[in-house]
């Protein structure tokens, strides 16, 4: 069959462990996508919507740390998945994106379905592979399998991220009704990882370096769960008398002695004390724009980032070290190399932490029948099941949990966020995608305006019943009315907010999913307990709340908390 190299992706794909890929129709990627729904260990599923498909491939590839698969037809198909596979670059997720397209000679000639295809997300991705076109020539075979390796592989190299596939298909697109798809083996070009480790002798440096330092601060960035992360850098936290702060992206609060509520205390004036003298930073971004600012004004003297490869960002402006290792690594092995410090930095971030944490409890205490948003967070937050997945939309309902935080007894629950691109645009498929890949409850805390952009991540046969939404619903974008500049202009509401007046009732019916009201303590209370009980049905808890209460609630609290 002249096609096979074609079914041979397939193959190659299942043999290097992509063995899930998700589908969105169309007549030239025919032949591919039959591929992949008719081989044995390949799981296939079908999202319209491009947009979410490649959202609810993300998902899944977060959830089991490794790359799944997206294919579409030709055009504007393809242009569709661009907000994911840019959201995967800078989060670092493992994506492999086949694009089909027309053959070259056929591109800009105003044939239909036909666009630019070639480097089309060029500076997104980790790389870019066009496909050849002619396939009876055995170089040519030779070829597709060497690059369809080479693209998984990189893809599951570290810094993982996204890769691009192209393939030029000629007619005829759909097999013969008497033609056999077979899956004979195929070439695999394995790849193994190298563990990175520093030498003795720069463990030698780093030891005097940090002598020098008596203020010394570690600081994660987002990341998933890892315990063996966690024992290490406990080990060393509890030895070396050093703070550590980590927001709620970062999944470090199964440690209670990681800083959690440092959004709080670093709005205040009295910070010069907090200054570290050393900064050891490792992992993705930082959410919190407090722990951002404070440490661009109260520069340390170093920095070290701890990253075995790619890129290194200067968030801080004071980067003066790249360490190329694995977090776990440098704090297993810098128990032996690093000295321990004096208590009373540890301390003085310990006490702002504690006074933090007080003032919180004593504040929600005092607003426990207010209905607004906040207070409403604060309860959901802290009733979740002990092991189970939160995932975050951006805006307000980030911040919130940023602000808010996860105790040390939640430590089962692992956080996930769109924070690489920081859209709005997938937060619900990404949550779909990686309920989809685990027994456990899957929690996504949204906004109206986060949730019905991404509506469509729904829109599918295979929504999973182990999926929850929590729907703060303000009637807009409730966080322009929190910031300073579009809360001041008259034309607040109509061209910042957009307000609107709709629900999710009638998206919970199109989609089969129970569905839960709540305008006032009382419904929250009767129907929380229900909506995270497993009964086999994906639900939705929609809470309705007025934008300017919930500004003043959140004012509040930062005015209280702060003092």
């Amino acid at each position: 069959m002249i096609l096979q190299p074609i079914i041979d992706i397939a193959s190659v794909c299942a043999g290097l462990g992509l063995r899930d890929v998700v589908l969105s129709p169309g007549s030239r990627c025919a032949h591919l996508s039959l591929a992949m729904v008719r081989h044995p260990e390949i799981k296939a599923r079908t999202v319209s919507d491009e947009r979410s498909a490649a959202f609810v491939a993300l998902g899944i590839s977060l959830k089991k740390k490794k790359a799944s698969g997206i294919v579409c037809t030709s055009g504007t198909a393809a242009y569709n998945y661009a907000p994911a596979v840019a959201e995967a670059f800078y989060q670092q997720v493992p994506l492999v994106v086949f694009t089909t397209d027309r053959p070259p000679e056929w591109v800009g000639q105003q044939d239909g379905q036909t666009i630019q295809q070639q480097g089309l997300y060029n500076g997104h991705v980790k790389g870019f592979f066009q496909l050849p076109v002619a396939l009876d020539h055995p170089d040519a075979r030779w070829q597709m399998n060497r690059m369809v390796s080479e693209a998984v592989n990189l893809a599951n190299s570290f810094p993982k991220g996204p890769v691009h596939v192209n393939l030029p298909i000629r007619e005829p697109f759909y097999p013969q009704p008497e033609e056999q798809m077979d899956f004979p083996p195929v070439r695999l070009i394995q790849e193994s990882a190298s563990e990175r480790r520093l030498p003795a002798g720069l463990w030698q440096v780093l030891g005097n370096e940090w002598d020098r330092h008596e203020r010394v601060l570690i600081v994660g960035g987002q990341q998933q769960q890892d315990s063996e992360i966690m024992r290490k850098l406990s080990d060393f936290l509890e030895s070396k008398n050093v703070p550590a702060a980590g927001d709620v992206i970062s999944n470090l609060h199964a440690d209670s002695r990681v800083v959690r509520l440092h959004d709080s205390f670093l709005l205040q004036n009295d910070l010069e004390a907090l200054r570290p003298d050393l900064l050891v930073t490792f992992g993705l971004s930082v959410l919190s724009k407090p722990l951002k600012l404070f440490l661009r004004k109260h520069k340390p003297d170093a920095h070290w980032h701890i990253q075995e490869e790619g890129p290194v960002a200067d968030t801080f402006q004071s980067l003066t070290r790249v360490l190329r290792t694995s977090p776990e690594h440098f704090f297993g092995e810098g128990v032996r190399h690093c000295s321990q410090k004096p208590e009373v930095f540890n301390d003085e971030w310990m006490r702002r932490e504690e006074n933090a944490a007080a003032r919180q409890e004593h504040y929600f205490a005092e607003q426990a029948d207010c209905f607004a948003e906040l207070p409403v967070w604060n309860r959901l937050i802290k009733r979740l099941p002990e092991s189970c997945d939160v995932h975050l939309a951006n805006s307000m309902s980030v911040r919130y949990a940023s602000s808010l935080g996860l105790s040390a007894a939640q430590g089962n629950i692992e956080v996930f966020a769109n924070r690489g691109t920081c859209g709005i645009d997938g937060s619900v498929s990404t949550a779909v995608g990686a309920a989809m890949s685990t027994d456990r409850l899957t929690v996504l805390f949204t906004g109206d305006l986060s949730f019905f952009y991404d509506r469509n991540g729904l829109w599918h046969n295979y929504l999973p019943e182990n999926l929850r939404i929590v729907l703060l619903n303000n009637g807009g974008g409730g966080i322009f009315r929190m910031i300073d500049g579009p809360a001041r202009q008259p034309e607040l509401e109509e061209y910042f907010e957009t307000r609107n007046p709709l629900t999710a009732e009638n998206s919970a019916a199109d989609f089969g999913m129970a569905y839960y009201f709540c305008g006032n303590s009382l419904d929250l209370e009767k129907s929380y307990p229900e909506f995270l009980e497993r009964d086999g049905r994906p639900k939705l808890l929609e809470i309705k709340t007025e934008g300017p209460v919930n500004k003043s609630v959140f004012e509040q609290y930062k005015s209280f908390i702060t003092q």
